[in-house]
């Protein structure tokens, strides 16, 4: 394995394990190798092996076997100096994809092949080119879809037909005719649905609705079958676009079309280029009559002299062959042709990369040949050879007819003159009129069953109510405009039918899923969530998303002790004081201005402390102690000051309402599983929540202060701030609801169309237009939360570095005061201390011998020797 690049263990032992279980079935359907080498010249001939891998129990894989075979047989005999040769071995995948990925496996272990060839349906493709990415060695598939999951693989080639080209053709056809939409008809297969969304989205780009998707599969009974194209009939669909295997379609689709008169006059079928390819010409007659009136686009292959000839000579040799396969086969096929010119490209590409000095690997002088070939100029662009050519193909009784052509540039005929037509067509009930089906500008409308809800809790976003003489239910309000524009284009009347079964809206979307044949959409303030996206398929939002909070506006006469806490209010005025009296007990001995009466002092001592707020203390310091305490502290006052200036700034301008507010109620909208879905989630803590009905509500409240905010999303937010634009204001913190949108009944295409026109709606200023209209005043909101009040722990640095300042000055003025007063205080703790000794010593004597005069002598010993001292 390590031989071509496969490293991992695991894959190793998968793929030894698929060899083991499927080699030995592989070798039963082996052709010889080598079947292109030259008896005679073996010794003088590079031998280039090349793998074929292909389901050759199918009349597809036996004709691009024996079209690449007799391709290199008719390119060697026309170039016999070429001095390589390339080697067929031909494995049969008998259309399994895992049985092709062992074929590939041996193929490249034992034989060592250069390249492979095969892989026809989506999941072989896929698998081939991985190994083929794991050894370095090209693949080149034949007629799979091309995806853009393909692209990653550098080593894959694609031979098949251009889909977008193909889906431009089409949707211009379906033009034509003034067909507005179309019914999709698909295999409900990896290969067919791959393959077909290119097709989808090109009609979605350019105006043509699918009405309907009906996916079926080989094993779809008759009757599921049946039921499935009878609901696309009572659906009023007469054009189809049909994408699927020849199986399937001729076997099951169009007897059980035919069955339920969808085969007859105003029915039109329009088969798509990987359908048509399919089909052969092995086709029963009973089918092919069944058929009849069918439209096809099939890849264009050009009449020529070398693809009569080659025909001719692939022809015989079958007939020849020792299976007589000959006999099942009477065409060549699209893929048969386009086989001969990938052999032909290998056999060029192989004898490039075997030239004197040639430094070119297998793939890329694969995708540089440039050739005229059988199917046309053969040239690979961005590893894809693309037929973008068509012809289309009107089937008549058991045969066909050409009626157009079609490339990347329009419609032209067989004489190559542009047109923007085509022949005309018999159509289903052999019918040279065309089906009108749902035509462009046509007056028939269709009529939108929608359900709204019957609360008018809201009026300017849903106001529902009933006509007193016609008795049908009237919508207005910003959602049921939008709703209105959106489907404008689109040609739909509207039914409103009122949804009464309360405000609970999982109810609503499980009510319209559960109900399909009585109602089609619902509308009206219905928040997109996943629980009812379970059940119906939303539009993208047409509001805001998100949640608001809304209070009244505020204008306290004490908002200016708001930017500061409590404690911090107190700790600066203490500080205030301290560094007041700190700077007296400095200056007073020496400064004149410090002295004076204890009214005078104390006065001085206070004013100074709170002057330095505003720097307008007048005394003059004389002492660079009290200085440094000043300057420091005026620093502090610096930051103090200008803080408090920006959070007064803060709360003055934006009103002060936070998501961790501890408020004992709050408000929302009663019944709405959102709001409190939304109260359960955040961090919001209340003692008290308070469900309200209506904007009447939620103004009443607020203004009377029965609940400290509102929480809602924003649509109803702004219905109430458009109410009362001088009473309140909003914060919206954060985007946790995905908006308001409309629901339809899943698989429904106007899901698609909607959302197109919402966003064309909100990109071309409308949808904003519309709710400045309905909500009035559109107020700003705040960014953010306004600022917190400063608290003391976020100044505390600020303060034990103040203190400390002070406590430095302070252990220097009594170290200063300790020095000058040093002898007087050491005489006069002597003092103290001789007098404290002499006491205890006569208490000691008379607790020994007392004696009356003790008393006398005693004291009298004090006095005398007080006078002596």
């Amino acid at each position: 394995m390590e031989r071509f690049g496969i490293q991992n263990q695991t894959l190793v032992s998968f793929l030894l394990l698929v060899l083991f279980l499927f080699i030995p079935n592989c070798f039963v359907f082996c052709q010889n190798d080598d079947v292109n080498e030259d008896s005679g010249s073996q010794q003088q001939r590079v031998k280039i092996r090349v793998g074929l891998v292909l389901n050759l129990g199918s009349v597809e894989g036996k004709i691009v076997a024996s079209s690449v075979s007799v391709a290199l047989s008719d390119f060697y005999a026309n170039n016999n100096d070429y001095k390589t040769r390339v080697s067929l071995s031909v494995r049969n995948s008998q259309g399994e994809p895992l049985r092709a990925l062992a074929s590939a496996v041996e193929l490249l272990e034992t034989v060592g092949v250069e390249a492979i060839i095969g892989g026809n349906s989506f999941l072989e493709t896929k698998f081939l080119a991985e190994i083929g990415e794991k050894a370095r060695v090209p693949v080149i598939s034949l007629s799979s879809p091309v995806s853009l999951s393909m692209r990653k693989y550098s080593h894959l080639i694609q031979a098949t037909h251009d889909s977008s080209s193909e889906a431009k053709g089409i949707t211009a056809f379906i033009h034509s005719f003034g067909w507005k939409s179309i019914a999709l008809v698909y295999e409900d297969d990896d290969d067919w649905r791959e393959s077909m969304q290119l097709l989808v989205d090109h009609f979605h780009e350019n105006g043509v609705r699918i009405r309907s998707k009906v996916g079926l599969t080989v094993s779809s009974i008759e009757e599921v079958m049946m039921d499935r194209l009878r609901k696309l009939k009572d659906l009023g669909g007469t054009i189809f676009v049909v994408h699927m295997s020849e199986v399937v379609a001729t076997h099951h689709l169009f007897p059980c079309a035919a069955k339920l008169g969808m085969m007859s006059e105003g029915f039109a079928w329009i088969l798509t280029a990987k359908s048509m390819n399919s089909f052969n010409q092995n086709t029963d007659n009973f089918a092919k009559e069944t058929m009849e009136g069918v439209v096809g686009f099939r890849s264009y292959i050009p009449f020529s002299k070398e693809l009569h000839n080659f025909t001719s000579i692939w022809r015989r040799k079958l007939l020849g062959s020792e299976d007589n396969v000959g006999s099942e086969i009477t065409r060549l096929s699209i893929s048969g042709v386009w086989a001969h010119d990938v052999a032909w490209a290998l056999a060029r590409a192989s004898e490039v990369t075997r030239m004197h000095n040639a430094s070119s690997t297998l793939l890329e002088a694969i995708t540089q040949c440039r050739f005229k070939g059988l199917s046309g100029n053969f040239q690979i662009k961005a590893k894809n050879f693309l037929s973008d050519k068509f012809e289309i193909v009107n089937l008549i009784g058991s045969g066909e007819r050409r009626v157009g052509f079609w490339n990347t540039n329009g419609f032209f005929s067989s004489g190559r003159h542009l047109y923007n037509k085509v022949d005309t067509i018999i159509w289903p009930g052999v019918s040279a009129q065309s089906p009108k089906g749902r035509r462009l500008g046509e007056s028939k409308r269709k009529t939108l069953r929608v359900l709204v809800p019957s609360s008018n809790r809201f009026p300017k976003l849903v106001n529902v109510m009933t006509d007193e003489v016609t008795k049908k239910i009237i919508a207005d309000g910003f959602c049921i405009q939008v709703f209105h524009a959106s489907i404008r284009r689109f040609n739909y009347d509207v039914e409103y039918i009122l949804w009464r079964n309360g405000s609970n809206y999982d109810d609503l979307a499980y009510g319209l899923s559960s109900q399909k044949d009585k109602y089609d959409a619902a509308v009206g303030d219905i928040t997109i969530t996943s629980n009812r996206s379970s059940y119906v398929a939303f539009t993208i939002p047409f509001t805001e998303m998100g949640l608001g909070m809304v209070a009244p506006k505020q204008s306290g006469m004490w908002v200016f002790f708001q930017p500061l806490t409590p404690d911090l209010w107190m700790t600066s005025a203490a500080f205030f004081i301290l560094t007041g009296t700190i700077v007296w007990l400095i200056e007073r001995p020496e400064n004149t201005e410090f002295q004076g009466s204890w009214s005078q002092q104390i006065g001085v001592m206070l004013w100074f402390g709170f002057s330095t707020l505003v720097y307008a203390h007048r005394e003059k310091l004389k002492h660079n102690l009290s200085r440094f305490v000043v300057t420091v502290w005026v620093f502090a006052v610096l930051i103090l000051t200008t803080s408090y200036t920006a959070t007064l700034t803060s709360m003055m301008t934006v009103q002060q309402i936070r998501f961790n507010s501890n408020k004992d109620f709050i408000g929302h909208l009663s019944g709405s599983l959102i709001a409190n879905a939304s109260l359960a989630s955040t961090n919001i803590n209340a003692t008290n929540v308070r469900g309200l009905n209506n904007s009447a509500d939620y103004t009443k409240a607020l203004l009377n202060n029965s609940v400290a905010f509102i929480i809602d999303e924003l649509p109803y937010l702004n219905v109430l701030l458009g109410e009362k634009p001088d009473h309140f204001l909003m914060i919206k913190p954060q985007i946790t609801t995905n908006g308001f949108g409309f629901m339809f009944q899943k698989g429904d295409e106007l899901v698609h169309l909607v959302s197109k026109e919402i966003s064309e709606l909100r990109t071309k200023g409308r949808l904003n237009e519309m709710a400045v209209r309905w909500f009035e005043n559109r107020l700003p909101y705040t960014i953010d939360d306004t600022s917190d009040p400063i608290d003391l722990y976020r100044f505390r640095g600020l303060f034990m570095i103040t203190g400390g300042s002070s406590a430095f000055a302070l252990a220097v003025l009594f170290i200063i005061w300790l020095r000058d007063r040093w002898e007087d205080l050491t005489s006069s703790i002597n003092i103290f201390l001789s007098r404290r000794f002499v006491h205890f010593r006569i208490l000691f004597a008379r607790a020994i011998h007392p004696s009356p005069l003790d008393d006398l002598f005693g004291e009298n010993a004090v006095q005398m020797s007080q006078r002596n001292r």
